[in-house]
């Protein structure tokens, strides 16, 4: 994945407390359909895709992906995939979790070239992360409510897998 430039010497020696902890929450494995693009905005190229069904399982997060939900992207010029997924979880037990993730996908262009065509690519060759938001109404899964989680992904030809680790 690309990295960032290093730091001034000054900036550098600044020291911080340690870092939250990231707990694994749960797997999502998730159909995705084909890419519909709007064309070139003011931004990037404007496009989506449409979510499928799914499984979703770990620790702290057992169920299903309903159909039905959107991932909303923009490609912008300097290669980056900004990320906007929208969706639905019901539960094990019947509960309705919404979802909310937003991100980025980026990394050398030979190996988002390869992404594209839907070749088969390690998660390790690119950056795929994003901050997700949960919300239900149900009284069982309300913590959620209350959780920023952080995915890590790998897109594959006809799904997108996420490991998902809820911050401390």
């Amino acid at each position: 994945p690309a990295r960032c430039p290093p730091l001034p010497h000054a900036v550098a020696a600044m020291t911080f407390p340690p870092a939250p902890a990231l707990i694994p929450m749960t797997q999502v494995r998730c159909e995705v359909g084909a890419l519909v693009s709007l064309g070139a905005g003011w931004h990037g190229e404007r496009r989506y895709v449409p979510l499928g069904g799914g499984s979703v399982r770990g620790p702290e997060l057992n169920g299903t992906l309903v159909d039905g939900g959107v991932d909303w992207q923009v490609q912008r010029g300097d290669g980056v995939l900004e990320i906007s997924a929208h969706y639905l979880i019901r539960t094990d037990d019947d509960a309705l979790v919404e979802v909310r993730s937003e991100g980025l996908r980026h990394g050398p262009q030979d190996v988002m070239a390869r992404l594209a065509r839907g070749e088969p690519v390690g998660r390790d060759e690119y950056f795929f992360r994003t901050l997700m938001r949960f919300q239900t109404g149900a009284p069982a899964w309300s913590h959620l409510n209350r959780v920023l989680a952080l995915a890590v992904g790998q897109r594959e030809a006809a799904q997108v897998l996420l490991d998902v680790f809820r911050i401390a």
